[in-house]
């Protein structure tokens, strides 16, 4: 098992992530904290689980802004229904993965499983720091070892993103980059 801690920081927003990874061979579990200017002033902190494969099994969020707090429990059960904080989620129905928004590390697991071809993915979005829930279909195609190109496909945006050796995010242009003397643990 690998344990590292990982910091990035906003590109263009105001944004700061660290978080303590566990990196098994197809399991990932994290601990984080989030700061954000956008749309105002937030904290969030957040625990992931990804069972076998890197799929996602369960984000839970704390985010606490000027308007008070909320908390979000994100569970995906091995049928590929989602539920968020008990109620069913139909609409992220075999979704495989959750994407945290402003948040470099949720896009490890599906650049993490592709087999050299692109790949589209139903992900489970978690808006920040509202955290309500959406669907979000989003593709990444390979380019080498160390880059994935990553396509809103319900959008207009799509970049590049750096991975590291284990495959996490090194550099996500306009959102955030890893400061170099986040070291392994």
């Amino acid at each position: 098992m690998t344990r590292r801690q990982l910091l990035w920081r906003g590109l263009e927003e105001w944004l700061a992530e660290e978080c303590v990874v566990q990196l098994d061979r197809d399991r990932l579990r994290a601990d984080g904290l989030q700061l954000g200017a956008e749309p105002h002033p937030y904290r969030l902190d957040y625990e992931l689980v990804t069972g076998i494969d890197f799929l996602t099994e369960r984000l839970a969020v704390h985010v606490r802004d000027a308007d008070g707090s909320r908390t979000l429990d994100l569970l995906r059960a091995a049928d590929g229904s989602w539920t968020a904080n008990g109620e069913p989620l139909p609409d992220v129905e075999g979704a495989l993965d959750c994407d945290l928004e402003w948040s470099p590390l949720t896009n490890f697991m599906p650049a993490r499983r592709l087999a050299g071809e692109p790949a589209d993915h139903l992900m489970a979005f978690v808006e920040v720091p509202s955290l309500a829930v959406r669907p979000s279909l989003q593709r990444y195609e390979p380019i080498d070892a160390h880059h994935v190109r990553f396509v809103s496909v319900d959008g207009d945006f799509a970049s590049e993103l750096e991975l590291d050796d284990d495959g996490l995010v090194i550099r996500y242009p306009r959102l955030a980059e890893l400061v170099t003397s986040a070291a392994r643990a």
